[in-house]
Formats: structure tokens, C-alpha cells, sequence
């Protein structure tokens, strides 16, 4: 048995062994399956549904395995949902990962990315280029500029305050984010409410309606590696769960990793708030999710994070374009389900204290 502390700074035990092994494999096994799953079904569903057989002619066709053609099907797979199933598969594990990256460095549960103020940062920075007539790119752009903006100011405000370590931190971030949220309003404030206005409220809402193949273009390469880098860095992750001293007696330096893995976080959430608007609750919910079916140890834990994450923004995806003749914005879908979901979650995580 290993022992350690949990996001929460509790003890938690790592138990190791071939049988922790083989649950953890079967449960990423299942996640996986779980990903393909919801894909197929993303597909297949919407408001001008296709049987599973037309979806797998239409890929059969692309790769010459068929001979027959089904133009509808392959012009509504091809055009309309594939590329807005790949960006919600991307933006999905990138939030994901990025929240249980918060979670770890400050060593919280309730931790989410919105904490130093990305999502602040990041619509006040889509506000003000909406506001300033800007095309669909300078919003994504002033989006993603103003998100690192708000985590950077925060940062510098901790590195003013008195003490240092985590509290300072947040202290910076709490800061920074109140400052963006009142430059956000003031955005919306001077507004044009016939125009500008109803388009910022409709970004922030989020969505993927806008997803397509020259978009996936552009942010699928930056957001695969960051993802990836956040999963690799799992171990790090689990060192800092430690705590502060525990860390530096294992050798991890804590003053260049914390700021490190911050970065790597804040710009993973930037890119995805930039290209879908406000997702909420990705970032807190699926991290809990995961820690429930494989424990707290980041190295299991992380992979299922961004497996979990993803599949489920493809279902909110699906379901915010089925549900009714008219889409529901994504950010209203997450909102909702997320916040049912994770009752639930704490319903579970307090009958295993009790």
C-alpha cells in the first residue's frame, strides 16, 4: 500500500497490485468504449437522423470499401457532424484534464478552471472583439488573448501579496477574475443591444455550431499536445498532491512545476473556450467521475479523465442538437446535467466517507 493525499489534502491510499491493475485497464477499456459509443450515436442522431448502416456506407465509401453511395448521408456525416464531433472529442478532454490539473496543484476538489479567471478573461476578451466589429477569427483570437491575459494578471497580483504558496495564489486569482468580470459587464454595458449585445450573450452561452474542418484545422494539433502533456505530467501531479515539503523531499521543485503546470492548464482552457465559448462544469464534474472509478493516483486517474471528458461533451453535444427543433445552446446542456450529476457524485463521495 502507498499512501498519499488527496486533491483535498485528506489521505487516500494507493493500493498497487496486479488486480488494481487489471481494474484500472478494464476501466479504461471501458471509457474508450464508451467514446466510440457516443460517436456512433453522435452520427447517427439529430435533427435529420441517419440509420448506423447509412453512417458506416458513408465511411466505407470514403475508403473504397463499398461501391455504392449515399450523397445526403455522407454530405450531413462528412460536412455537419464529423468535424463538430471531433472538436467536442478535443475540447472535451482538454477541459477535463486542465480541471483535474487545477484540482491537484491547488490540492481541491471544487478547484475548476474559471478559478484564476480564464473564462472571465476569455469572455471579456470575445466581448470586446464582438464589440469592436470583428470577424469570427478575432473573436476566437481576443478570447484566447484574454484568457491567458486574466490568469496572467492574477498571477502577478499573488506575487504582490504578502506570504506566498497556494492561498496567495488564489487570492490573486479571486482578484483577477472579479477585475475581468466587472470589464466583461462594462463590455456589455456599452454595447449595442440590437446587435452586439445579443451576439455576446450568444457566445457565452457556448457552442459548437460553428465547429468545421478549417477550424479543427488550427486548434486540433496545439490542443492534442497539450493534452497530452497535462496526462504525461500526472506523476508531478501526484507529487504535488503531497503537499509543498513532501514535494521538495522528493525533489520536485514546486516554485518552476506549480506556475508550469498552470500555464499548460490555462492555455489548454483558453483554446478550447475560444473556439466553443463557456462550457461549464466539464472541468469539476469528470475529474470527480474519474477518481471514483479508479482513485485518486493521477497516473490511473488523468488517461480516464480525458476519455471521460471527452465522451461525455460528444453526448451534451448530441443532446443540445436533438432535443428540440431548435439547438439549445451547449453551455445551458452542461449546466444543467453537470450540476444534476454532480449531487449525485457528492451523494457517493460522502456514503464512502461515512
Amino acid at each position: 500500500m502507498a499512501y498519499a493525499r488527496g486533491a483535498a489534502g485528506s489521505a487516500v491510499v494507493l493500493p498497487r497490485g496486479s488486480a488494481i491493475s487489471d481494474r484500472s485497464a478494464l476501466i479504461r477499456f471501458a471509457a474508450l468504449a464508451g467514446v466510440v459509443l457516443s460517436v456512433l450515436g453522435a452520427l447517427c442522431l439529430g435533427r435529420f437522423p441517419l440509420s448506423p448502416g447509412r453512417v458506416l456506407g458513408v465511411f466505407g465509401s470514403l475508403l473504397h470499401l463499398s461501391s455504392a453511395s449515399d450523397p445526403v448521408a455522407q454530405v450531413v456525416v462528412m460536412q455537419a457532424r464529423l468535424p463538430r464531433i471531433l472538436v467536442a472529442l478535443l475540447v472535451g478532454s482538454a477541459l477535463s484534464c486542465g480541471g483535474a490539473t487545477y484540482q491537484a496543484v491547488f490540492r481541491n476538489p471544487l478547484v475548476s478552471p474559471d478559478l484564476l479567471g480564464v473564462l472571465s478573461g476569455a469572455a471579456f476578451g470575445a466581448a470586446l472583439s464582438i464589440v469592436s466589429g470583428g470577424s469570427a477569427v478575432v473573436v476566437q483570437m481576443g478570447a484566447f488573448g484574454g484568457g491567458l491575459l486574466a490568469v496572467g494578471t492574477g498571477l502577478l497580483i499573488s506575487r504582490t501579496l504578502p506570504g506566498g504558496g497556494i492561498l496567495t495564489l488564489l487570492l490573486g486569482g479571486l482578484i483577477g477574475n472579479a477585475i475581468f468580470t466587472a470589464l466583461l459587464s462594462l463590455v456589455k454595458y456599452l454595447a449595442d443591444p440590437m446587435d452586439q449585445l445579443p451576439a455576446i450573450v450568444n457566445w457565452l452561452l457556448g457552442s459548437l455550431a460553428p465547429s468545421g474542418w478549417q477550424e479543427l484545422a488550427w486548434m486540433s494539433g496545439p490542443l492534442i499536445v497539450l493534452t497530452v502533456a497535462l496526462v504525461l505530467c500526472a506523476p508531478v501531479l501526484d507529487v504535488l498532491s503531497l503537499g509543498d515539503d513532501e514535494a521538495r523531499s522528493l525533489g520536485v521543485s514546486v516554485r518552476v512545476m506549480r506556475p508550469a503546470l498552470i500555464v499548460l492548464a490555462t492555455l489548454a482552457c483558453a483554446m478550447t473556450i475560444s473556439m466553443a465559448g463557456i462550457i461549464g462544469w466539464i472541468g469539476l464534474l469528470v475529474p470527480h467521475v474519474a477518481r471514483l472509478l479508479v482513485g485518486a493516483e493521477h497516473r490511473g486517474m488523468m488517461p480516464v479523465t480525458a476519455l471521460l471528458g471527452a465522451g461525455g461533451l460528444v453526448l451534451a453535444d448530441t443532446c443540445a442538437r436533438s432535443l428540440t427543433t431548435g439547438e439549445v445552446p451547449l453551455g445551458i446542456v452542461t449546466q444543467l446535467f453537470g450540476a444534476l450529476a454532480f449531487v449525485l457524485v457528492l451523494r457517493r463521495l460522502r456514503r464512502g466517507v461515512q
